[in-house]
């Protein structure tokens, strides 16, 4: 673990676009069981969540038509306990950090992994969140 000191920023970073940071596995439960779509952040100090993966996921929200109903994000290698929760609902996914994803109803609807990050722009991300928010959390009306 590093010094709660030197991830303070990385942090922030995400709260100040709007996303709620979870600490403990309640936490987590309590915000992917609810109905609807939440957004799960996996943050991470690497080099490819700062300059990829944060500001593709702050371009996103600030520019998408559509919005899930809750962000929440954890910090892999800091809260372990709520990383470890957040990753057991990806079911039949190996662990990666940074990662993204969107829950509906409690069940994985998308996840972009690490892999997928590190080859991609923050545009690119950004782009690709932006679609997948219009697919997965455009209300639709009866």
């Amino acid at each position: 673990m590093y010094p709660e000191l030197m991830v303070i920023p990385m942090r922030e970073e995400l709260v100040r676009a709007g996303i709620s940071e979870t600490r403990t596995a309640e936490d987590v439960d309590a915000a992917v069981t609810q109905p609807g779509t939440t957004l799960v952040v996996v943050n991470s100090i690497c080099g490819c969540a700062a300059g990829k993966m944060r500001p593709g996921v702050r371009l996103a929200l600030a520019n998408a038509a559509h919005q899930p109903d809750r962000k929440i994000t954890v910090f892999a290698g800091q809260d372990r306990e709520a990383t470890e929760r957040a990753r057991s609902y990806f079911e039949g996914n190996p662990p990666t950090s940074p990662a993204v994803a969107i829950m509906r109803d409690g069940k994985l609807a998308y996840l972009m992994q690490r892999f997928v990050i590190e080859q991609s722009t923050a545009q690119e991300i950004a782009q690709e969140l932006m679609r997948a928010f219009d697919e997965l959390c455009a209300k639709t009306t009866a």
